[in-house]
């Protein structure tokens, strides 16, 4: 059975101009299942999940991509991370209590976002999102025009059963032969509707958005949510946390247990586990 969850790139042929499209079912809800989300922030996360899909899709390495944001407000924590294989994962933080705003700044207040690029072999690389714009969509297109200097439009949308999103992008050095088509083709999208992109498959809703352009699109990519939690990755964390920090630990409770945060996978390790750890040997 063809996946539900599905990501497409495309191009308008003979320019610089090219696009991608994402929806999310099964993905999403299994990820909006992991806490009992309001409704607000549930689809906060699922526009994020969109976002990081399509950024992700630029990125030329193996790696991972997440949006994150940290607030004072009541959704404390929002992160959503893509794969360059369409693995998602994602979650939030939030204060079961406070949470009646349904804005993007009143939820998350005062606070900072970005970017964060973790290639597989290289340097991690992190860029500050602005939130001077009144959505998250806007403070992505934001970014990419005053770190990449890339002419980018992000259209997200989320609902109880659902995420999509839109992405246009005008590469740099672009010198198309019709030099309207960067602003013909916005105008255009910005005439999309949240049901439009919740509902519709991608060439019915290409065609109706831009049915007098030539647009090239490209095979269907499945995307699927995978957490990247593993034993070994668990054991790296307790590492970093240190020797002393790890017996202190075991000699007060026995054993160290950890949960996965994006799946809740739960991972315990005894005296010979962490002996192993710091010496590479164990006692038995």
């Amino acid at each position: 059975m063809a996946s539900r969850d599905q990501f497409q790139r495309f191009i308008f042929e003979h320019s610089q101009v090219r696009g991608a499209w994402v929806r999310l079912a099964d993905s999403y809800q299994e990820i909006g299942s992991q806490a009992p989300y309001p409704d607000t922030v549930r689809e906060l996360l699922g526009e994020a999940l969109v976002a990081s899909i399509l950024m992700s899709s630029t990125l030329k390495f193996e790696g991972t991509l997440s949006v994150q944001a940290q607030g004072e407000g009541p959704l404390r924590t929002l992160m959503a991370e893509c794969s360059h294989d369409r693995h998602i994962r994602g979650l939030a933080r939030f204060d079961e209590h406070a949470v009646s705003e349904d804005s993007f700044h009143n939820l998350l207040g005062e606070g900072r976002m970005a970017i964060t690029i973790t290639p597989n072999r290289g340097n991690r690389y992190q860029g500050v999102v602005p939130r001077d714009q009144e959505t998250l969509g806007g403070c992505l297109e934001e970014y990419f025009e005053r770190s990449e200097q890339i002419p980018t439009s992000l259209f997200l949308f989320a609902d109880e059963n659902g995420a999509a999103g839109l992405m246009l992008q005008r590469l740099p050095g672009a010198s198309e032969e019709d030099e309207d088509l960067w602003d013909r083709v916005n105008h255009l999208a910005r005439t999309v509707e949240a049901a439009e992109l919740l509902e519709l498959d991608s060439e019915t809703l290409l065609h109706r958005l831009f049915h007098e352009e030539t647009v090239r699109l490209f095979d269907a990519e499945p995307v699927a949510f995978r957490c990247s939690c593993s034993r070994e990755r668990t054991l790296g964390a307790l590492e970093a946390i240190g020797r002393e920090e790890c017996y202190s630990i075991l000699e007060e409770q026995g054993s160290i247990e950890m949960d996965c945060q994006f799946c809740h996978a739960h991972y315990r390790f005894d005296r010979n586990d962490i002996d192993h750890l710091f010496t590479g040997h164990t006692l038995h």
